[in-house]
């Protein structure tokens, strides 16, 4: 009885990640809140991630007094019934993983992993937006850790943290600069980001597109397994 009543708990967290932004917005970023009880949004500076309570009339809507003009912003998952005030530029076919267990757990010390901080802030920005554009803010940091590896003194490859819930945070801004990659650095660097929120007691969890499998391998191999298809999705307030 206990096993079942085990795992019914950890079904019920993990239901909600079926509304990952919400979800945020409404435990452990509720700080960042802009909105109301019908629809939430980050604000622009930090992250443009909308999200909705499905279960209510019209929460597009309700959403439209926190929203600019033409403003473009993302929604992860299921959608409300889309209002003639706003569009659905393109949805990208994702897939949400989530990692119950490392199965790694050793860095390879050869490799120098900082922590990467206030005034790294413009190098993380610049890095980002040349090899993933349009899901990083210039204050995306301030919703979680960061770590980087430098050469030379650059900053050629990071990973962070992105959404937050109260048992589970999400592993975003994996990337590493072009002339880099192949060295195993993005590994290294999810697994000391991984390890960092284990040890803080909440789980991992991501996004990737299914058709990047590379990247989704290499989550496999960390021990990510898939847990739903998931739609990304770019909309835009007329």
């Amino acid at each position: 009885m206990n096993t079942i009543t085990n795992e019914n708990q950890v079904q019920d967290q993990l239901s909600l990640l079926d509304r990952p932004i919400w979800n945020a917005l409404n435990s452990k970023h509720a700080s960042f809140a802009l909105g109301n009880e019908y629809a939430k949004r980050y604000p622009s500076h930090i992250l443009p991630f909308v999200g909705f309570d499905l279960d209510s009339g019209q929460p597009m809507e309700q959403l439209k007094a926190w929203m600019k003009p033409d403003e473009i912003v993302y929604a992860i998952g299921d959608l409300p019934k889309i209002p003639d005030s706003w569009q659905l530029l393109n949805q990208l076919d994702c897939v949400q993983m989530f990692c119950p267990e490392l199965s790694v757990t050793t860095l390879d010390e050869s490799i120098e992993i900082i922590t990467l901080k206030e005034e790294d802030r413009a190098e993380m920005f610049e890095l980002i937006t040349s090899v993933q554009p349009g899901y990083f803010a210039k204050d995306t940091p301030l919703l979680g850790h960061y770590n980087g590896i430098r050469v030379d003194g650059k900053l050629i490859s990071m990973s962070g943290e992105r959404l937050g819930l109260d048992s589970f945070t999400e592993l975003s801004a994996v990337c590493t600069h072009p002339d880099f990659t192949g060295k195993g650095l993005a590994y290294q660097l999810v697994l000391k980001t991984c390890l960092d929120m284990f040890e803080r007691g909440t789980k991992p969890f991501l996004h990737v597109l299914n058709s990047n499998t590379r990247a989704i391998n290499l989550y496999e191999r960390l021990g990510f397994v898939k847990r739903k298809d998931i739609a990304f999705n770019q909309l835009k307030s007329l």
